[in-house]
């Protein structure tokens, strides 16, 4: 698939979403909240029924849908015989979820999960050398050409660095981008996590990014421990990353922005408010 064909899925979404969780389910079902668009676990929709999925019908007649992608493990080196491996079941789940909601964006993480037959339940970092860019560009291809479309990669929260890394996190996601013709998922918090837990300069690590390739933004909330800060997804989005998410819509635009929550799920009108408050924040600084 060529950039300009994946480049047909970019721009479909606008303004700031929310992720549709659980709690929420009945207020969507009954009531359209003000909000620009939503974001759904693309792994909690790919059973053939149940409520999930007649919720998600449901909504995504009414909002522009991005499925995004917790288990997918782009980064696994051990995936077995290719047509019984765990990554092709799972990418096919996905070309199936993908077909029945045509969403407009779906996006995974740049991490591994998977060794053998375990799932590790969690998005486990890379090491960032020019081997592992290689092989994230063909897995990318792959998922690619299997769902005829473009899809996002994200940077992802850590708590450890590896000796072999040969290039910062940033400079990883932007090689791999650039080589297989994805888009990047860029979320703010975890860059801020990134750059406390192992001491560099958010801001100047922005500088590796193409802005074009850019086509959504997560913010989220962070737990503050004694030694390091936990990416949980358990609370407001904290003022040190609202400021470092302002450098980026003035550097990269009015990107659309998405308020991730999923620990210690809150009423509705907190995430409401919180993509309120990214909304007037693209307003501001592009005024």
């Amino acid at each position: 698939m060529n950039r300009a064909e994946c480049r047909r899925s970019d721009a479909l979404l606008r303004g700031a979403g929310v992720g549709l969780r659980a709690p929420h389910y009945r207020t969507f079902l009954e009531t359209t909240p003000a909000v620009d668009w939503l974001e759904v676990h693309s792994e909690n929709f790919f059973g053939d029924g149940g409520f999930d999925l007649h919720v998600l019908d449901h909504v995504r007649q009414r909002y522009p849908v991005s499925l995004h992608g917790v288990g997918l493990s782009l980064g696994s080196a051990d995936e077995g015989p290719d047509a019984t491996s765990r990554f092709a079941w799972h990418l096919e789940q996905l070309a199936r979820l993908v077909q029945r909601t045509e969403p407009a964006l779906v996006s995974e993480h740049l991490c591994w999960g998977d060794f053998g037959e375990r799932h590790f339940n969690d998005l486990l970092p890379l090491p960032y050398t020019r081997q592992a860019v290689a092989r994230m560009v063909e897995r990318v291809a792959r998922v690619q050409d299997r769902l005829k479309r473009r899809i996002l990669v994200e940077n992802v929260s850590s708590y450890v660095t590896f000796v072999a890394d040969e290039m910062p996190e940033l400079e990883f996601v932007a090689a791999v981008a650039r080589a297989s013709g994805c888009s990047i998922l860029f979320d703010v918090n975890n860059l801020y996590v990134n750059s406390v837990n192992h001491g560099f300069d958010p801001v100047q690590a922005m500088d590796a990014l193409p802005g074009e390739l850019i086509g959504e933004i997560h913010l989220a909330g962070h737990l503050v421990t004694d030694d390091t800060l936990v990416d949980d997804h358990g609370s407001r989005v904290a003022p040190a990353v609202w400021k470092l998410y302002d450098e980026a819509i003035a550097r990269f635009g009015n990107v659309p922005t998405l308020i991730e929550w999923d620990t210690d799920v809150p009423e509705l009108a907190v995430l409401l408010a919180e993509a309120e408050a990214a909304r007037a924040r693209m307003e501001a600084v592009h005024a």
